[in-house]
């Protein structure tokens, strides 16, 4: 049986699944290639994290050929949800409106920024009624 489903993914847990996300699925050499350069990860590195993953609950895979082919079961907005609903209940008592309001506290946000935020708060406004 597989282990439950963290709510949230390490560094490198996300860095391979932003390469399936992107890719739409991948076989651990495609990751690999994927992220070649300075600091890409050993083969076995990527296979071992690939494993994790599955056993999270965040991918799934298919044996084609000789390879494994990997495909995310957790979309990103998925995951992206259940590291604020994690991060929110961990330090902001389960209160988005802490969470925001320490956003925007403390980030440094441009008129632009502020603008969309409001007129998100608009559209949420309008489908209450």
């Amino acid at each position: 049986m597989g282990r439950r489903k963290s709510p949230t993914l390490t560094d490198a847990e996300l860095r391979l699944m932003r390469v399936i996300w992107d890719r739409g699925s991948a076989t651990v050499s495609e990751v690999v290639n994927t992220l070649a350069g300075r600091e890409s990860p050993a083969y076995s590195t990527v296979l071992t994290i690939l494993r994790i993953l599955e056993q999270k609950g965040y991918l799934r895979h298919e044996k084609e050929g000789r390879a494994f082919v990997y495909y995310p079961i957790v979309g990103r907005e998925d995951a992206q949800r259940s590291a604020i609903q994690y991060l929110m209940s961990r330090f902001f008592d389960n209160s988005p409106e802490t969470l925001v309001l320490n956003l925007l506290e403390n980030e440094e946000l441009d008129v632009q920024d502020l603008v969309r935020i409001h007129k998100m708060i608009q559209q949420a406004e309008e489908d209450e009624t």
